[in-house]
């Protein structure tokens, strides 16, 4: 018997590391140089989605190095393992697009298979990339063991070199990927040259770190900071600051702690939790993404958390942190500023935040937020009395063309740009949008309806961002409107509406959509209409064909498309939490 043998009888790795029974599972750790002392003590995944892909997962191999030290340091036995991520700013634009969001069921499942399969007591997980981070946090939830999730941190932001030959408004500012997708649009209707092209593509992104305004990987990272799940202002060091292998110890560390208090992922994550996350998206302008994966991170914990739960919070959350693409600022900027303690610090102020929920560091969120001196600096994050606007930068929608949902990023629009009506010009998909927008082949004053991509009818949720940012570059971002079943980018902005449910795979309104009808869509109401009674859509109902055939009929995709379900739900593809006869931690 090990002095000091550390008691597994109620830990998953007992099932392969004690008694006679298990000594060829032994054997197997022995063959990779792990001491008796090591095999005795607990085993803690260290998941990471580390690729080649881009600068988003780049940096997360050596973070999980010293994430590693960390479990060690607190008597643990770290196990490095990886899993896929798709990249958006790689997959955008094209048909790569449709594994975005079903990379995100695929994280959370391989996660949860290699746990399972090699009985590791904790998790500490690692992402970098849009749908990594809710893929990671969900698979925590899922498997209900102490977890501490760590982001690889953003990219730092691009600079124009001082005499380079491009327009001066991409001279004076931060550069972000955003900028180079705009800058396509530039460069189609003639007022941005080859040359100048050329040069922003080598300046915007200028490290390793994931997109830098607020994105969907930073609105997801500060989700992993308001939710408990992370070390507080652990997502707010860019990925090349050598800090970040500071944090990264710090919740190799931690996840020792939980564990040793027997602090589970559903004990972090709640209704209180889930309604702290909201409160962060909504003030820092987040991705409308957010209304996607809160849903589908509460699924994993039996809670029921909608589109519009997240939507009622934004609706009384005042817009105070100025981030891009509403605002001007980027992740360094908001780091630099104090992080999403001081952000959350001022929703405490105004009592919009839940300060008994605990955390990855075992205090609870008034707790940690005791320990903050700093205030806002007025610049980046203003004062929650003197907010940018006085709700919040993502909005809900609903009406006869979106019965189950839509959701839209107003941040940094006036109440006059928050509404519009005009006739509909319809597209059956992306591609046909993309060049009708490039071709110049539609009109100021339209709603253009891209249908067809949703979860399943994509199949997928494909983001837009390619059509969006070719109308902002065209200068038309203000004076046309776009809706859709798909998504959009964090990194989208105009007046763009997304999430339109049910979907037209589904037999949705939008499915009866014809060029001509009138669409009103209101943010400041939160509302969204077409001008049909309801004989008229019923008569068109009867004359539709039904979901428009794709190309996916095997593999991935049409696995994903025949299990997903509404996207109001967080479009999850499994029953989750509220039907398990068990939890993992407990086998």
């Amino acid at each position: 018997m090990l002095k000091g043998k550390p008691d597994k009888s109620k830990l998953p790795s007992r099932h392969v590391t004690e008694g006679p029974a298990r000594a060829p599972h032994r054997s197997y750790y022995y063959a990779m140089g792990l001491t008796e002392e090591e095999i005795a003590q607990p085993l803690v995944g260290v998941a990471t989605c580390w690729n080649e892909a881009a600068p988003c997962n780049i940096a997360l191999s050596r973070q999980a190095q010293a994430v590693k030290l960390g479990v060690k340091a607190a008597s643990g036995t770290p196990r490095e393992f990886t899993t896929i991520t798709v990249t958006d700013g790689i997959a955008m634009g094209h048909e790569g697009m449709r594994s975005s969001l079903a990379s995100r069921e695929a994280i959370a499942d391989t996660v949860e298979l290699t746990m399972r399969g090699h009985c590791y007591d904790a998790l500490v997980g690692l992402a970098g990339c849009d749908k990594s981070l809710p893929g990671m946090m969900m698979a925590m939830v899922r498997l209900n063991v102490p977890s501490v999730f760590l982001y690889g941190g953003s990219i730092l932001p691009g600079k124009v070199p001082a005499g380079a030959d491009v327009p001066e408004d991409f001279a004076d500012r931060d550069l972000t990927v955003q900028d180079m997708f705009e800058a396509v649009g530039r460069h189609q209707n003639g007022s941005l040259s080859d040359a100048a092209l050329a040069i922003l593509e080598r300046v915007a992104c200028p490290s390793a770190g994931a997109c830098g305004g607020q994105f969907t990987a930073n609105t997801m990272a500060c989700v992993s900071e308001a939710i408990g799940l992370a070390l507080f202002n652990s997502s707010g060091s860019p990925a090349p600051y050598e800090s970040r292998d500071q944090y990264a110890s710090a919740s190799g560390e931690a996840v020792m702690a939980l564990l040793e208090k027997n602090i589970r992922a559903r004990d972090v994550v709640t209704r209180k939790s889930l309604e702290n996350a909201a409160r962060v998206v909504a003030c820092t302008g987040g991705s409308t993404n957010a209304g996607l994966h809160l849903p589908a991170i509460a699924h994993e914990a039996g809670i029921d958390f909608f589109l519009d739960d997240v939507c009622e919070i934004f609706r009384d959350t005042p817009y105070f942190v100025d981030l891009k693409p509403g605002g001007q600022f980027v992740a360094k900027d908001l780091f630099d500023a104090g992080g999403i303690p001081v952000v959350m610090k001022e929703l405490r102020r105004a009592g919009l935040i839940h300060e008994d929920c605990v955390t990855a560091s075992g205090r609870s969120i008034g707790e940690e937020l005791d320990l903050i001196d700093r205030g806002p600096d007025g610049r980046v994050i203003h004062p929650v009395d003197a907010p940018i606007t006085k709700t919040g930068g993502v909005v809900g929608l609903k009406g006869n063309l979106a019965p189950e949902g839509a959701i839209v990023k107003v941040a940094g629009m006036s109440p006059e740009e928050q509404v519009f009506s005009g006739p509909a010009r319809v597209f059956e998909c992306e591609e046909d949008a993309f060049e009708a927008v490039k071709a110049r082949a539609y009109k100021e004053g339209e709603v253009l309806v891209i249908r067809n991509e949703g979860p399943a009818g994509g199949p997928g949720m494909r983001e837009m961002l390619s059509t969006t940012a070719a109308l902002s570059g065209q200068g038309m971002g203000k004076k046309v409107a776009l809706i859709t079943d798909g998504r959009f980018s964090g990194a989208t902005r105009g007046f763009c509406v997304g999430h339109v449910g049910p979907e037209a795979a589904q037999g949705g309104p939008i499915a009866l959509i014809r060029n001509g009808d009138v669409i009103t869509i209101d943010a400041v109401a939160g509302e969204i209409s077409v001008d049909l009674d309801d004989a008229a859509v019923e008569a068109r109902r009867a004359d539709w064909g039904g979901p428009r055939a794709t190309n996916y009929a095997s593999g991935a995709l049409w696995k994903y498309a025949q299990l997903v379900g509404a996207t109001y739900k967080g479009a999850v593809t499994h029953p989750g939490a509220a039907v398990e006869t068990h939890v993992y931690m407990d086998l």
